[in-house]
């Protein structure tokens, strides 16, 4: 029935059986503009046939279209936009046609619906997940926090209570080869000259020099 200018359009449910990929548009002009037709629903997605229904009861000057779509997604987005769309001065009709299917179309739009169904809750379900502080984040952070404290502790316990690190004498030899090791004992005089010219200057410059206040005659 058509909708009068300034009429609310009526709420439409449709459930996964009734939607379909077969299409029946009715009140199509009967001018033969059946490409025109093809090119104006094609503009929402493939189109794998499209034919007049010439057995199928219609209004005076008027034809029947049946439209097979690739996809189930396309032609209900083709029937939300054109159903009650002016074309060629015409009000089409756009009405999903399921009896149409196989078998193997209702398995694939039930399949197809299911895939759908699922992932849009399947981000829902991790961020609820998240929030309560079952994600994998938490749980990494918790055993990392434990991990962390059991090496603290058990570096503690090998290193007595003390935090602090050993060091090595510094008469020891390093090296099994001798020559190096007498490279190692020139570098170490070296520094011990340079570290106690440092502490000399250091304690010069530290002496304050004295005031002469006698007087003069």
């Amino acid at each position: 029935m058509p909708r009068y200018h300034g009429e609310p359009p009526g709420v439409r449910v449709y459930t996964v059986c009734d939607e379909s990929k077969y299409l029946v548009v009715k009140n199509v002009p009967a001018l033969g503009c059946g490409d025109e037709l093809l090119r104006l629903f094609s503009t929402y997605g493939q189109i794998e046939e499209c034919k007049p229904m010439d057995a199928e009861d219609c209004e005076p000057f008027t034809d029947v279209y049946w439209i097979k779509f690739h996809q189930v997604d396309n032609a209900r987005f083709a029937k939300r936009k054109l159903d009650e769309f002016v074309f060629l001065g015409n009000r089409l009709q756009v009405s999903y046609a399921p009896h149409f299917e196989s078998l193997s179309d209702t398995k694939e739009k039930l399949e197809g619906r299911r895939n759908e169904v699922l992932a849009r809750l399947k981000p829902r379900s991790s961020n609820a997940s998240a929030a309560y502080g079952h994600g994998p984040s938490a749980r990494d952070q918790s055993l990392g926090l434990q991990q962390r404290e059991f090496g603290d502790s058990h570096y503690t316990a090998r290193s007595g209570g003390s935090a602090s690190m050993t060091h090595v004498s510094s008469d020891k030899e390093y090296f099994p080869l001798e020559s190096m090791n007498q490279t190692v004992c020139l570098v170490r005089e070296k520094l011990n000259e340079i570290q106690s010219s440092t502490d000399n200057s250091e304690v010069q410059s530290s002496k304050r020099p004295r005031v002469d206040n006698r007087r003069r005659i």
